[in-house]
């Protein structure tokens, strides 16, 4: 199979629907009113319906092979991304942040994973071109994600406490920190909240870790934890993508569009995430599909070609197959919780 290679043409499409969504969803889509359920509902049909229009593009001007790599790390991406989303609300449930304010943070940490993603990509992708051996190290690498997961799912009453994260801590050390949500600010002068009279007699002013001109804000801490945790993300999901395809413009346009609508994901998600119990089980099992793919794959260009091959459609077919099935045995399977409930009511 040949490269698929940096058409202009390609680059060109893609840039501009880029900087179109980038506009509506940063900009002509930023609002400070509460997003409901039905309006994040409606666009994520939108920027799904997005993607499925560069698959078309793909398909027609291309061939439906590479248009099969492309969807097929755009499914992965996208369910990926669920697992990043639950430690998003762990995030937000640590520093007590709800409503408009996740709006606004999920908001900038959007414009940092369009900007990691595109050197996890550079980055991942030259090495596993410059070596068929690096398939195996991403393979592991993959598969150790999986067995992550697997653990943390066994673990699940363990939430960690993100407003003790290493993030927060090194933010701490560099910007004075003010305790407590100013509006929905990341910084805040010190004359935007205390008098001369307030700090000027040697006690230091109250609420915040050490007196300065600029205090970083809880929001702001929450912010670079989501930076943060979106990069630990990167590490998981890059190799992943990559094991679907090693084009570059493939595997960076598959992320960028599933990323794009990983906003207003976050809200449904929060709403459905009750009833999508088993989302994550099918979610590990592709994780280790994936990484057998990978070590097939580095074992036939490496070692020696054992006969056995992938294709891009039977990829994208275990791949969509595999989510599907997360989904319909969570509506078919749910987990049963009325026993709680009941013994609930029974004591009111």
């Amino acid at each position: 199979m040949e490269h698929f290679g940096f058409p202009l043409e390609t680059i060109l499409i893609f840039l501009a629907v880029v900087a179109v969504s980038v506009y509506l969803d940063l900009f002509a889509h930023k609002k400070r009113t509460e997003i409901t359920l039905g309006d994040a509902a409606r666009w994520s049909l939108f920027w799904v319906g997005l993607a499925l229009a560069f698959y078309g593009y793909l398909w027609g001007r291309f061939g439906k092979e590479w248009a099969d790599l492309y969807l097929a790390g755009y499914a992965l991406e996208k369910s990926l991304s669920v697992d990043n989303l639950m430690v998003f609300m762990a995030i937000f449930a640590s520093f007590s942040i709800k409503g408009i304010l996740q709006h606004r943070i999920l908001y900038y940490g959007i414009i940092g994973a369009l900007v990691f993603r595109a050197v996890f990509v550079v980055i991942g992708t030259g090495l596993f071109q410059a070596s068929p051996w690096v398939g195996f190290v991403f393979a592991a690498f993959v598969v150790w994600s999986a067995i992550k997961m697997l653990q943390q799912s066994d673990d699940e009453e363990d939430i960690e406490d993100y407003s003790n994260h290493w993030s927060v801590r090194l933010t701490g050390k560099l910007v004075p920190v003010y305790t407590k949500l100013h509006l929905d600010r990341f910084f805040v002068r010190h004359k935007q909240l205390f008098d001369n009279s307030d700090s000027g007699n040697g006690g230091g002013a109250p609420g915040v870790t050490r007196q300065g001109a600029l205090y970083a804000t809880p929001a702001f801490l929450c912010l670079m934890a989501i930076e943060t945790s979106d990069i630990a993300f990167a590490f998981d999901s890059v190799p992943a993508v990559i094991a679907v395809t090693q084009e570059p413009l493939l595997v960076y346009a598959a992320m960028i569009f599933a990323i794009l609508g990983l906003r207003s994901l976050y809200f449904v998600l929060a709403a459905l995430t009750k009833y999508l119990v088993h989302l994550e089980k099918a979610v590990i099992g592709l994780l280790f599909f994936i990484g057998a793919k990978m070590a097939l794959q580095s074992w036939n260009h490496a070692i020696g070609d054992t006969g056995f091959h992938i294709s891009p459609g039977w990829s994208l077919v275990i791949v969509l197959g595999m989510l599907a099935g997360g989904v319909v045995a969570s509506f078919l399977f749910p987990q049963n919780q009325e026993p709680e409930s009941e013994a609930q009511e029974t004591k009111d």
